[in-house]
């Protein structure tokens, strides 16, 4: 199975990120995280890119907030998936990350989360795995319908009141 790189401008990130990382590791993806900033290491944030499919990656998430370049310059430098989480700080809220994260021109995508939204970056570079295993696709389905049937539960509980 290809890994996820996970990749964050700055270990304040990093509890937001764990949150994509409790998702992989209860899907059991292999994954790997580093922190490389895209304007304070960006040799080291274009190496990783440039050489993430043949290291045995299927995807990377990035998450940086403020100016949050960093989705971007990973996706310049690969052409594999990036999922960028914008990471809310500074005075803005993660606005200021979520513009810079989403808006890429045209040729070079990212594909954007919510702000902090980890956990949908997680599962959705583990549905781009799960088009190639069935089995991880078998386990995506059992947690669609686990959290279809935590919803149906809260609505009986609800109607009975």
């Amino acid at each position: 199975m290809k890994k996820i790189g996970i990749i964050m401008g700055s270990d304040s990130d990093m509890p937001i990120v764990q949150k994509a990382i409790d998702t992989l590791k209860a899907f059991e993806v292999p994954y790997e995280v580093h922190i490389f900033s895209a304007h304070r290491t960006p040799v080291e944030a274009r190496e990783f890119s440039v050489n993430a499919r043949q290291n045995g990656f299927g995807a990377i998430i990035a998450a940086a907030g403020m100016a949050a370049h960093l989705a971007g310059a990973i996706a310049a430098n690969t052409t594999l998936p990036v999922v960028g989480i914008p990471v809310k700080s500074g005075h803005l809220n993660g606005i200021d990350a979520l513009l810079s994260t989403v808006q890429m021109p045209s040729g070079i995508p990212v594909a954007t989360v919510a702000i902090d939204g980890a956990v949908n970056a997680a599962l959705l570079c583990i549905q781009m795995l799960a088009i190639e295993d069935k089995d991880l696709a078998n386990r995506l389905d059992a947690k669609r319908k686990a959290d279809a049937d935590k919803v149906l539960e809260k609505n009986k509980a609800v109607e009975l009141q």
